[in-house]
């Protein structure tokens, strides 16, 4: 399956040269369908099709065309928003009972076209690819097509805003897909500033959290590679998800801490519990500090699609 072409962070751009697609709060997919077969697989190489059920849909949905489709499987909630708290139900969960597909049912989100009846179309532009794309005969199933903009991309961005979406991604016309690159020629543009971070550590909770987690030590790779420190989070997180981190963290800890690059100041490092660097979540922020820490952290939830190797440090 091909891997996943990656956008970069990076100011707005404008022009006539841009397209523009919503950025969904989801699971990154590759998606193959043959048949009646479908696979997904997930940005780090996994395959979690059993995990969506939902999923074994589309061959009928898109009248059992061999394609594979690159796109985001989201959760959404009562307004009609991604949700990446309710999609956090279904990630873990390998064979989700049919009482959770009800509660947290699941969609997916189409954007790019990388083969058509098993003809690859990685070489074609972006636009010639989603030309092909919206070409497709849809029926009623759980595949939906991202739109895609022409612009003003501030509009764009303003339209996701009032929707409550993650943000836009701009993308060259004339672009081909690049699989597993991180190309200026896709360019995102989030309203919340999101960071991907290993957990490294923990510090034990004082009153009510008193016994338990009080807060996560995150770290990322910088740009020369070393495991740098790049803050705390203490927020964002649910009971029932610290019980499950409590038990996943006491398996892997360690007795050193495990940063090689910018270390954990002693504030943090004094009273933590290390940790092997092997777990990966996601926190919101609303900006980073002169020191290259994330302000005012919020815990999304664990990613068990992302690799250690793949969390890089993003400053913006």
């Amino acid at each position: 399956m091909v891997a996943p072409m990656l956008a970069t962070l990076a100011p707005l751009p404008e022009g006539p040269q841009w397209a523009y697609e919503f950025k969904w709060d989801g699971v990154r997919a590759i998606i193959g369908m043959d048949s009646d077969l479908v696979q997904a697989i997930s940005r780090n190489s996994l395959d979690f099709t059993a995990s969506y059920p939902e999923l074994t849909e589309l061959p009928r949905q898109l009248q059992h065309r061999s394609v594979v489709l690159d796109g985001e499987i989201v959760a959404l909630d009562a307004s009609g928003a991604p949700s990446f708290s309710l999609l956090q139900q279904r990630m873990h969960v390998k064979t989700p009972t049919p009482a959770l597909l009800t509660r947290v049912p699941i969609l997916f989100y189409c954007f790019d076209l990388l083969t058509l009846d098993g003809k690859p179309t990685l070489g074609w532009t972006y636009q010639h690819r989603r030309e092909a794309l919206e070409s497709l005969a849809l029926g009623v199933g759980p595949m939906h097509l991202s739109p895609r903009f022409d612009g003003p991309g501030q509009a764009v961005l303003e339209t996701a805003r009032q929707h409550g979406l993650e943000g836009i991604i701009a993308k060259t016309l004339t672009s081909t897909y690049q699989p597993g690159a991180r190309s200026r020629n896709w360019i995102k543009v989030p309203i919340n500033n999101t960071q991907e971070g290993i957990v490294i550590g923990w510090r034990p909770g004082e009153g009510t959290r008193a016994g338990t987690i009080g807060s996560l030590l995150l770290a990322a790779h910088d740009s020369s590679g070393a495991l740098s420190f790049i803050g705390a989070v203490g927020t964002g997180f649910t009971q029932s998800a610290l019980r499950a981190l409590q038990l996943q963290l006491t398996a892997i800890e360690t007795t050193v801490s495990p940063a090689t690059g910018r270390p954990v100041p002693t504030m943090y490092a004094r009273g933590a519990h290390w940790t092997s660097p092997t777990l990966v979540g996601e926190v919101q922020f609303r900006t980073w500090t002169p020191e290259g820490t994330m302000r005012h952290p919020s815990w999304r939830g664990l990613r068990p699609d992302k690799q250690p190797n793949d969390v890089t440090v993003h400053l913006g």
